[in-house]
């Protein structure tokens, strides 16, 4: 009979042990941070990310950064709940985009202000460039749009003035030194810079190659540019606590200054 008491006893401490145990690591898990997936491109969008990360950790949230190579993925993978939120387009590749592919994505917040800039390492001003030149731009429809009103507004080309934003090579009305115009992936842009004249390339793809938009460029979009980047979410999400956190720890003073002083004016904050 003493026996028996003594394993009941053995065995009862056991359940009590597996059961603390159990209570402590549920209580663990409940105790750890909520993460928040959120996309960028590579370059100043995800470097920003990271700035992001301790402020939003020190409001209890833990920052996972996804990076994409292209403008596409970000978006799909928000819709289809991959991602909470993407920080990697401006507003009108935002609403293009959303358009075209039908996709239920709202803009909940202002980022920064990368401005396109033109680059050629044969030339020193566009007015250098000779008849005929070989231009490198975006072949998406949002960016290719930016860079011809870019050279439309240098006084090389001039364009259909119902196309605005959305302005093809197709739009173009006059081009006296008859430029040839030729659409290369946006990330490619930069790459190309020694086989053209002279290329438009959005500066993140520029900063990746150790360009400053300011100090290496031949002509560089105005500070005013209406390509104000944003956080997309989908539209359940636009009012959830973490998103909001998110966006207070993106526009924190922290974050303003790692921007100047990080990218010396080629990133401008928006906020």
């Amino acid at each position: 009979m003493k026996k028996t008491i003594k394993s009941i006893f053995i065995s009862s401490g056991v359940v009590l042990a597996v059961t603390l145990y159990l209570f402590l690591a549920a209580n663990t898990a409940v105790a750890a941070d909520p993460v928040l997936k959120v996309g960028a491109t590579a370059g100043p969008f995800a470097q920003i990310l990271e700035a992001v990360k301790p402020v939003l950790a020190e409001d209890g949230v833990e920052l996972e950064i996804i990076e994409f190579s292209d403008y596409v993925t970000p978006n799909l993978a928000l819709e289809d709940g991959s991602l909470d939120a993407n920080t990697f387009q401006h507003i009108p590749y935002f609403e293009r985009f959303t358009s075209d592919r039908d996709l239920d994505l709202v803009s909940v917040a202002k980022t920064i202000i990368i401005p396109i800039a033109i680059y050629s390492d044969k030339y020193e001003s566009l007015s250098e460039l000779p008849a005929g030149s070989t231009i490198a731009i975006p072949n998406d429809p949002t960016n290719g749009g930016r860079a011809l009103l870019l050279f439309e507004k240098a006084g090389l080309i001039e364009l259909d003035e119902s196309a605005g934003i959305s302005a093809t090579i197709m739009d173009i009305t006059s081009n006296p030194k008859n430029l040839e115009f030729h659409e290369v992936e946006a990330a490619q842009t930069a790459r190309v810079i020694p086989d053209v004249a002279a290329a438009a390339v959005n500066s993140n793809y520029a900063l990746e190659l150790g360009m400053n938009p300011r100090e290496d460029s031949i002509y560089i979009e105005d500070e005013d540019s209406p390509y104000v980047c944003i956080v997309a979410v989908r539209p359940e999400d636009k009012n959830d606590p973490l998103i909001e956190k998110f966006i207070a720890a993106y526009q924190s003073e922290t974050v303003r200054n790692f921007i100047n002083e990080k990218f010396n004016g080629s990133v401008i904050p928006a906020f």
